[in-house]
C-alpha cells in the first residue's frame, strides 16, 4: 500500500463510519477496534423540574441541601450533571457507537417507568430513548452499537425482567446473542447490530446479555493526572473482550465549590486539547497497552470522534 492510496479513516463521513471501513477490517474483532462512546449518554434530558429528586446515589449532605435550599442548589446540580448536550440519535449521527446508559426506577413512582439519571432524573424514559436508537438502526443497517446498562439503581427483579422484555420488543432481531462472533462482516450477514452488556447477575442467563463491559474510570479532576492514571494501567494490559477507557474528567465537591461559576463542559472543553492529543498516540488492537472504547463527555464539541476512528489505520499498517 502507498501512502497516499491509504484511506484517511478520520475523514469517513460519521453517521456511517462502520459500513465505510475497509474490508481489511471487517474480519477484526469488535473488542479490537477503536471505537468512540458517550459516557452518561442520556443526560441532555435531565428534569429540570423541581419535584424531581436528586439521585438517591448523591452524598446525604446534597440530598439535605437539595430538600431544604432547592433554589440555591439545583443550578450547581444541572451544571455538573449535564455530560451531553445533545439526543442520542445526533451522537449516534455523529459516530458514537458505545452508549453509557444508567438506569433508574425513580423514588415514590408508581408506575413501572424507568428512567436514566446522574444527579437527577431525566425526563425521557428508556423505552422512548431505546426507541429512537432503533430508528436510527432501521436508517443505518450496516452500523454497529453497544449499549451498556449499567449503575441500576431501584430496579426489583420484576423491573429488570420489565426491562429485559423492553429491550427484546424494541430490537428484536437485531440484538446480537453471546454466541456470535463480534466481526462486522458475521454481524452483517446476520442482521445483528445492538450488543446488549448488562451489569446484573440475570446476563449469565440470558443469551442476548453480554456481560458487563469493564470501564477504566480515573477519577481525576486534572487531564495530566487521568493520562498518568491510564498510562499505568495499560502497562497491566488489556482485557481480552470489550473495555472503555473513559476520558471523562470527575470533579469533587471541593472543586465545584472552589469554581462556582464554572460547569463541567467548561472544564471538559479546557482540557480537551490535553487529552485527544494523547488519544492520537494510542493504538487499538490485541497487544498490551492496545485500548478499545474511548468514551468521553461533550462528544459532539469536539474532533473526538474522528479522532477516536482514525486510530483504526494503525491496524491496516499492521495488516498490510
Amino acid at each position: 500500500m502507498s501512502g497516499e492510496s491509504e484511506p484517511s479513516l478520520g475523514e469517513l463521513p460519521m453517521e456511517s463510519w462502520m459500513s465505510h471501513l475497509p474490508c481489511a477490517l471487517w474480519d477484526t474483532p469488535l473488542y479490537h477496534l477503536a471505537i468512540p462512546g458517550s459516557h452518561n449518554a442520556i443526560t441532555y434530558c435531565l428534569d429540570m423540574n423541581d419535584r424531581s429528586p436528586v439521585d438517591l446515589t448523591q452524598p446525604d449532605m446534597l440530598q439535605k441541601l437539595d430538600k431544604y435550599m432547592k433554589p440555591l442548589i439545583r443550578p450547581f446540580v444541572y451544571k455538573w450533571a449535564v455530560t451531553q448536550e445533545f439526543t442520542i440519535k445526533h451522537q449516534l449521527d455523529c459516530g458514537v457507537r458505545y452508549c453509557d446508559l444508567r438506569i433508574a426506577h425513580r423514588p415514590n413512582d408508581s408506575s413501572t417507568d424507568l428512567y436514566f439519571y446522574h444527579g437527577v432524573y431525566t425526563t425521557l424514559t428508556v423505552e422512548t430513548v431505546l426507541m429512537e436508537i432503533r430508528e436510527w438502526l432501521d436508517a443505518h443497517p450496516k452500523e454497529v452499537v453497544i449499549l451498556s446498562f449499567s449503575h441500576f439503581l431501584g430496579l426489583s427483579q420484576e423491573l429488570h425482567m420489565l426491562l429485559l422484555t423492553t429491550i427484546r420488543n424494541v430490537f428484536t432481531s437485531k440484538l446480537c446473542p453471546k454466541t456470535e462472533a463480534l466481526t462486522l462482516r458475521n454481524l452483517w450477514a446476520l442482521g445483528c447490530s445492538v450488543i446488549v452488556s448488562y451489569e446484573h447477575s440475570i446476563a449469565g442467563c440470558h443469551s442476548d446479555l453480554w456481560p458487563h463491559i469493564p470501564y477504566w474510570w480515573a477519577n481525576k479532576c486534572k487531564a495530566e493526572a487521568l493520562i498518568e492514571a491510564f498510562e499505568h494501567r495499560k502497562q497491566h494490559g488489556r482485557p481480552g473482550g470489550f473495555f472503555v477507557t473513559g476520558i471523562n474528567l470527575t470533579e469533587d465537591l471541593k472543586y465545584i465549590c472552589t469554581h462556582p461559576t464554572e460547569s463541567l463542559k467548561d472544564l471538559v472543553m479546557s482540557t480537551y486539547p490535553t487529552l485527544l492529543s494523547w488519544v492520537k498516540e494510542q493504538t487499538p488492537g490485541s497487544r498490551v497497552g492496545s485500548l478499545n472504547i474511548i468514551a468521553g463527555d461533550f462528544i459532539t464539541e469536539s474532533h473526538f470522534v474522528p479522532t477516536v476512528v482514525k486510530l483504526n489505520e494503525k491496524l491496516l499498517k499492521w495488516s498490510s
